[in-house]
């Protein structure tokens, strides 16, 4: 750590790391506050129906509603998967009917590619996988997969943004009409990384891989183009591959690139995802984590850019959960709350050396992601204190951002001035993080903590199952588009360090007979080969798996497959699943590991 940003990690952390004293969240005031939040979100759903629908989101100060996406009905559809699990079945019902009849994608509307994927895309998916399935107690039995077929419609519809010389999309595409000539060639890392959840359940639910090769390669373009340090940046020319905006970090811009590397493989158990996050988590921890605190820097000299805390790397410490380091999570989501503290809000920019809000950037669009992370520490720790982190934001809410007919944006923290506007993601994911964690301590009754099957959140809090259909799908030797041809393959093992430090026994398992990893930079896997082949094709390094295995696609592939359906009356797979004989191919569980098995890791 150079002397600057050690002295400035110092003060910083004297300033404004704080021990969280519990005071105590009872069962009976966790029960309060989870019908509380619930009251929460109805205010604001019911603002948004009586006051805004079919727009796209409300104005909870003058009561109106404003088209902001594209013009249908974006807060229903994003709200979708939490009615369900809220256990509202009539108005889930009214709405997936309502959307089935009159949702429709042959419009003249250009959209963001990132927005529309992880706002309609996976409230679609989330929902049909939730109305069609008996096991989660929402079937709709007059649904016959209407939100699939919407799906699939739009994202084909989404395509054209692909057809790049690099395989990176355009951030934008015209529904009707494909990518404008006029359009920007520069996209965020985050926007052309974070699709491979939706896209990838879209093609195991229609069986056709297009969609999950097109993100799948996007991914590989940008971890292609990625600095000698395995540092990406924020902005990309997709044409040339060239960075035109070179700061590296994990909040803005870049942030779900991260996460979708990580939960892509906890989903589908491809390991190449695997192979890409544990070396861009490692270089992340290695050059912008200053202890508490993350910074940006330069990708290719990681020399420091900005001594700056944005809201959106709130995320972070519940993806280091997901990945099993606990400890710097909970530093890290200290020091980020204290800024909560500090304000009642957190605001988009805040300025490590001169401990202020930094200018421009003094808004709270109501945003989950400091929430989210809430909800995974306390599963994970079961620590009282993250109830009280919760308790307090249901406060700043209630108090500063109530409005009319919902909950407004706060333009300026130090003052709380509301904005007449209300993000989608707030009925999604704000309302819904919170919700979940108070049940949780409640005693949890819902589809996520006692359904049928463990649950991926998208990174707009969409609920995406891991049924056998999914979860299994990539599980054999698929690298550099082969398959291992003999059957004779023998357990194998590797164990990836970073540096000479040693890790303390948190291992996670991904699923029953599958792999286990001890997590923190690198990853200790014991491969248990049963049934079906698994794992590692022989003779090949991780570095000749997926070192090198970005390869741009024949533009042909993606214009054969570009053209929407002309016939909406053919009727999709149905998603059959046999409750009895599912495998529990869960998310991950922290377990101690037993000290004779303890390894050198990170």
């Amino acid at each position: 750590m150079k002397p600057r940003v050690a002295f400035l990690v110092l003060i910083v952390s004297q300033a404004f790391m704080f021990r969280v004293c519990s005071e105590g969240v009872s069962f009976q005031e966790a029960k309060q506050l989870r019908d509380e939040v619930s009251g929460m979100f109805y205010h604001a759903f019911n603002g948004y129906m009586d006051h805004a629908f079919p727009r796209d989101e409300l104005k909870p100060l003058s009561c109106e509603g404003e088209d902001t996406l594209g013009g249908y009905a974006l807060t229903l559809i994003d709200s979708l998967d939490t009615l369900a699990l809220l256990g509202d079945k009539d108005r889930f019902t009214s709405s997936v009917e309502w959307i089935s009849k009159n949702l429709r994608f042959d419009i003249n509307k250009t959209v963001s590619l990132f927005e529309t994927t992880i706002r309609i895309l996976g409230g679609l998916l989330s929902a049909h996988l939730i109305a069609s399935d008996y096991s989660t107690g929402m079937r709709i039995p007059s649904y016959d997969d209407e939100l699939l077929h919407l799906a699939e419609d739009l994202a084909r519809r989404l395509l054209p943004a692909f057809d790049t010389p690099t395989g990176i999309p355009y951030g934008s595409v015209n529904l009707l009409h494909g990518v404008d000539e006029n359009e920007s060639k520069i996209t965020s890392t985050a926007g052309g990384g974070t699709l491979t959840l939706e896209f990838g359940v879209l093609s195991q639910l229609t069986n056709d891989p297009i969609f999950e090769q097109v993100t799948k390669n996007a991914v590989r373009g940008i971890w292609a183009r990625r600095s000698k340090i395995n540092l990406v940046g924020a902005h990309i020319d997709v044409f040339t591959g060239e960075w035109t905006q070179k700061d590296a970090g994990i909040g803005t811009s870049i942030d779900s690139f991260y996460e979708y590397l990580l939960k892509a493989y906890i989903l589908f158990g491809d390991e190449e995802f695997l192979y890409i996050f544990q070396e861009a988590y490692g270089a992340a921890m290695h050059y912008l984590f200053h202890d508490p605190w993350y910074v940006e820097v330069n990708m290719n000299s990681a020399a420091l850019v900005w001594p700056l805390f944005n809201s959106l790397q709130a995320f972070w410490p519940g993806l280091q959960v997901l990945a099993g380091d606990i400890d710097p999570a909970i530093r890290t989501h200290t020091a980020f709350f204290s800024v909560w503290k500090r304000y009642g809000f957190t605001p988009e920019g805040f300025n490590l050396a001169s401990f202020s809000v930094q200018h421009g950037q003094k808004s709270y669009p109501l945003r989950p992601e400091l929430i989210e992370s809430t909800y995974w520490l306390y599963k994970a720790t079961r620590d009282p204190r993250y109830l009280d982190v919760g308790r307090d934001i249901v406060s700043s809410l209630q108090y500063g951002a109530r409005c009319t007919c919902g909950y407004c944006h706060i333009s300026d923290v130090e003052f709380h001035r509301q904005e007449d506007h209300m993000e989608s993601f707030f009925l999604a994911e704000t309302v819904k993080y919170l919700w979940l964690l108070f049940d949780l301590a409640a005693g949890p009754d819902n589809l996520v903590e006692n359904g049928p099957y463990k649950y991926i959140f998208s990174t707009e809090g969409h609920l995406l199952p891991m049924t056998p259909r999914i979860s299994l799908a990539r599980e054999h030797c698929l690298y550099f588009g082969a398959y291992c041809k003999n059957s004779n393959l023998r357990p194998s093992s590797y164990i990836l360090k970073h540096g000479n430090q040693t890790n303390n026994s948190i291992r996670f398992q991904r699923g029953v007979g599958s792999t286990s990893y001890v997590t923190q930079y690198g990853f200790q896997k014991s491969t248990s080969m049963s049934g079906i082949i698994k794992g590692l094709c022989p003779g090949l390094t991780h570095e000749q798996m997926y070192g090198l295995s970005y390869v741009a696609f024949e533009p042909k592939m993606i214009s054969e497959a570009v053209e929407p359906p002309t016939d909406h009356t053919g009727k999709g797979e149905s998603l059959v699943v046999l409750s009895d004989s599912i495998i529990n191919h869960g998310p991950l569980e922290v377990v101690e590991e037993e000290s004779a098995n303890r390894t050198q890791d990170e």
